[in-house]
């Protein structure tokens, strides 16, 4: 790994966070490590039917972590992983962390385009897939990947492998490995992209075992805790704030929900007397729905999580009443910040704020446009660096001289404002992109792909506000032939079709909606007036197309 792949702390902030124990020179692997040998027989997952151990898994790690050494990977690669919530996701992840293998967290959603570029990027010298999930066939998609991404030496999957290589076939007698550093990657995330495809946030052992720590301490997860893993548990927040780390991280049990329905959910919180549970805003309303109608038994679940996107107080404040439990508000990203309204605060704060950040070397800085501090309680731009914030994105060097100010503050793109009790409430995005439903799309990225449709000739995705999923896309196109006649509705499919069958653009980045204009309307610069085009959609009183 060199310089250019990954930017350290520099060596004075690093000597202090090990001097104040944030820092613990533990990898992941280890940390199983000590966790199947405090706890042994305790439950550690429920997939289904199959209950696993702390023991178990940890036996499972090292026996993949064999069967990878021996399939010929090596420390310091890349390893792509595209699962949805099963067992085998948390064994191929601790095998990796065993052996110095990096994954990249992919989710199930995405599709050729990304995994595409995840590969590309990351020099991805495999790819864990499932056979099937939700109806799509994953093989089908990795021989794609495959004639696009030239690293790649193994596809691994988990049920029938077809031509590639069965995960149960790696399964071989554990073996002594050099482990990790603490300060190595130990995974690559995943950004939300503003600027085209997600870049890969590298995430070291010290530092995200760290945040995980801090986490479970905020919010009191304990032994006793049983974690429902609704949302895909590659995502940032169900894997680490605590999520499914921190509930190993207390002894606590795993309930892997493989899709998030309401029903689904409902009944396994009754079956296996779950506590905790984290959604996004757009899945909390649908699940609040499903409850006040149904009233199902939840007198186990004790606190709700929801982060991910911004949620109004309106929605807030129907949680306790309808689950009986407590709200946290989780303001956090995959590069580093998390911010929790805390267990004991009052109403006032829970519901209209989004926390504090985790670390009292957390640093934060609210400033203008151009980089000055902003009066205390104005709305600005938040910036921020700590010890688990990265100091730039893998291989992007370039792009960090924008992302990350000089002296290392991390520019997140989020508009805040700082209340007088130290609670930042977060005002909205300034960079151009839509979180639908807690998914983030780059306007960029997407609209890139519809310009590679010959009929296109100019095309620009904004966010409309949407009740349930917080924001939907509507793409506005500029034709090419514009005195062309015939049905938009027609044409609006095709190139949804385009996006999805042509280009391999993950579902829920294809634009909710499609309008046509002869014209957009543009700065005086010559640059499109997006936020003219955001206006025009909102005033858009017509079914979506």
């Amino acid at each position: 790994m060199t310089d250019a792949d990954f930017v350290p702390w520099p060596d004075r902030l690093a000597a202090r966070y090990r001097a104040r124990g944030w820092w613990r020179g533990q990898t992941l692997g280890a940390f199983l490590r000590e966790l199947a040998q405090r706890h042994g027989d305790r439950t550690a997952l429920v997939c289904g039917s199959r209950r696993w151990s702390y023991r178990d898994l940890d036996e499972a790690a090292d026996r993949l972590a064999a069967g990878f050494v021996r399939s010929g990977l090596r420390a310091g690669e890349r390893l792509v992983v595209q699962l949805p919530n099963i067992a085998e996701f948390f064994t191929v992840c601790f095998a990796c962390f065993r052996m110095g293998l990096i994954p990249v967290m992919a989710l199930p959603g995405h599709r050729r385009a990304e995994i595409g570029a995840f590969c590309r990027d990351a020099e991805a010298a495999a790819y864990v897939i499932p056979d099937r999930h939700d109806g799509f066939d994953y093989r089908v998609l990795a021989r794609e990947i495959l004639a696009v991404a030239p690293s790649l030496r193994q596809v691994i999957v988990v049920g029938a492998a077809a031509e590639f290589t069965p995960l149960d076939a790696l399964d071989a007698e554990p073996r002594t490995l050099a482990e990790p550093v603490a300060g190595d990657i130990a995974l690559l995330q995943l950004s939300g992209g503003s600027t085209g495809t997600p870049k890969l946030i590298p995430r070291t052992h010290d530092d995200y075992l760290y945040s995980v720590r801090a986490s479970v301490e905020i919010c009191d997860f304990t032994a006793d805790t049983v974690y429902l893993a609704a949302l895909p548990v590659a995502h940032n927040f169900p894997l680490s704030s605590p999520g499914t780390l921190g509930t190993l991280q207390s002894g606590g049990r795993i309930v892997l929900l493989r899709r998030p329905e309401p029903e689904a959910a409902c009944a396994a919180i009754a079956a296996e007397a779950v506590s905790h549970v984290a959604l996004v805003p757009s899945l909390l309303l649908a699940w609040l729905d499903y409850v006040e109608r149904t009233r199902p038994p939840l007198t186990s679940l004790r606190l709700l999580q929801v982060g991910g996107a911004s949620l109004a107080s309106e929605t807030a404040a129907r949680v306790e009443p309808v689950f009986g439990c407590r709200l946290q508000q989780v303001f956090g990203m995959a590069e580093g910040l998390v911010n929790y309204t805390r267990l004991t605060d009052p109403a006032s704060v829970v519901l209209e704020s989004q926390g504090r950040p985790i670390s009292p070397d957390d640093e934060i800085r609210i400033v203008d446009d151009a980089d000055r501090d902003v009066a205390e309680g104005a709305t600005g731009h938040l910036l921020t660096r700590g010890p688990y914030t990265i100091r730039g994105y893998w291989r992007a060097e370039a792009y960090n001289r924008t992302a990350f100010s000089a002296d290392g503050f991390y520019r997140t793109g989020d508009l805040v404002r700082r209340r007088p009790d130290g609670n930042l409430q977060v005002m909205g995005r300034a960079k151009d992109q839509i979180n639908r439903g807690g998914e983030k799309i780059a306007a960029a990225e997407i609209e890139g792909y519809l310009l590679s449709h010959p009929r296109v000739r100019n095309a620009a995705l904004v966010a409309v506000p949407d009740a349930r999923l917080g924001e939907r896309s509507c793409a506005f196109i500029e034709l090419a032939d514009a005195n062309a006649t015939e049905d938009l509705s027609q044409l609006a499919l095709t190139l949804k079709l385009h996006l999805r069958d042509r280009c391999g653009v993950a579902n829920h980045k294809i634009p909710d909606r499609i309008e046509f204009l002869d014209r957009f309307p543009l700065t005086a610069p010559g640059k499109i007036a997006k936020p003219q085009l955001r206006e025009l959609a909102i005033k858009q009183t017509r079914s979506p197309i």
